[in-house]
């Protein structure tokens, strides 16, 4: 183990129940390449594995959702979806389990709080599903995700999470206020290739939400989020 990894894997075998026959291809889940940048003994990055995850989480997803809810529209389907393989959500997982613990990370990537950004957790849990799928076939890797992503979507549906923020917003900010809402970027902070904005929505000149984000537009749509929340609209 090294020093830039403060767990070692076999306690995430463990914790999962997944025993990897490639053990090397477990820690390649882990290496991020600021790791690989810093290490000329190393060559290869989560980055593939993470482009495969990618499309084997999304297609668990389809499959459950269209086998599950057979009387639900394509659209509602489609929401449900991408609030289930969105970023923020994938995020929550890796937290959950506490992937961030095994990652490879530069020392400067380690130092900046790199292992609880959104997007390096969000990649890393993409990369461990498609090591999973690569070591333990389709059927495991479809067990991961319905017991540790699937499983989100009652709150997801219960909380809103699954919604277009900021259409829903606009539509009932009209209906209700006759105004159309607008945004304003309150704060950024960050180095260019890291930033966070945090984005306030007014009704007028009333500040009625805001949220925060690695962009403008996903901070709008936290900002809408906490708008329909605090109208009781959600």
């Amino acid at each position: 183990m090294t020093k830039t990894q403060s767990k070692n894997l076999a306690e995430l075998e463990e914790q999962s129940g997944l025993n990897f026959d490639d053990k090397d291809l477990l820690r390649l889940a882990f290496i991020h390449k600021s790791f690989v940048n810093e290490h000329e003994n190393e060559t290869k990055c989560n980055e593939r594995l993470e482009f495969l995850g990618d499309a084997v989480l999304e297609l668990v997803v389809t499959d459950f959702l269209f086998k599950v809810y057979p009387k639900e529209p394509e659209g509602a389907l489609t929401n449900w979806r991408s609030a289930l393989v969105k970023g923020r959500n994938l995020a929550k997982v890796a937290q959950q389990l506490q992937l961030g613990d095994y990652l490879l990370l530069s020392r400067g990537e380690d130092l900046s709080g790199g292992r609880e950004k959104d997007y390096i957790l969000a990649n890393t849990t993409e990369a461990f599903i498609g090591a999973i799928y690569l070591d333990k076939g389709y059927n495991d890797a479809s067990k991961f995700i319905k017991d540790h992503i699937i499983v989100l979507l009652e709150e997801i549906i219960s909380q809103g999470l699954h919604i277009d923020a900021k259409s829903r917003v606009q539509e009932l900010a009209q209906e209700k206020f006759s105004c159309t809402p607008r945004y304003e970027m309150l704060e950024d902070s960050g180095p260019d290739h890291d930033k966070v904005f945090v984005m306030g929505i007014y009704f007028g000149k009333n500040l009625v939400g805001k949220g925060g984000g690695p962009s403008k537009q996903e901070a709008e749509q936290a900002a809408a989020h906490e708008a329909l929340k605090a109208h009781n609209w959600v």
